[in-house]
């Protein structure tokens, strides 16, 4: 018999309530602290989002993206297509800095699809999109 089990993604930094509330807003997601750990906010939402905020006080601000084209640990936030640039603006506007994108060829438009930023505590992440309903599990969506 397999225990059972449930994975969750921790971000450390310095404050951690702020930036639990920076993905909250981002994702549409509420964060809150956790009960058994008061040094950890969680942020969850309708699709079963969950993502940790740890206090960590000698936590150094990461450097990203990395030399080399070589890559860290981040997060994808996949996106319907049609609203990547509202997804931007809005990720933007919440305090996340734009650090890269990249020239895929794939919008008429020669916008990315792919688009990197760092949070406001400097973790990286991506704006990633896709063909089908973001909320959809990873396994059925198609990346264009």
């Amino acid at each position: 018999m397999t225990v059972l089990k449930t994975s969750v993604i921790v971000l450390d930094c310095a404050e951690p309530e702020p930036l639990a509330r920076f993905y909250a807003q981002l994702l549409g997601a509420s964060a809150g602290p956790a009960t058994d750990d008061g040094e950890l906010f969680l942020v969850t939402g309708d699709a079963g989002l969950l993502l940790g905020v740890r206090r960590d006080p000698h936590r150094a601000t990461p450097i990203w993206p990395l030399p080399e084209g070589s890559q860290e640990v981040h997060l994808r936030i996949l996106v319907a297509q049609e609203s990547l640039d509202e997804a931007e603006r809005e990720a933007v506007a919440l305090g996340a800095r734009p650090v890269a994108a990249e020239e895929d060829g794939t919008r008429p438009d020669n916008r990315t699809t792919l688009r990197r930023y760092a949070d406001p505590a400097g973790h990286a992440f991506v704006l990633a999109a896709v063909r089908e309903d973001p909320a959809r599990p990873p396994g059925a969506l198609s990346r264009r």
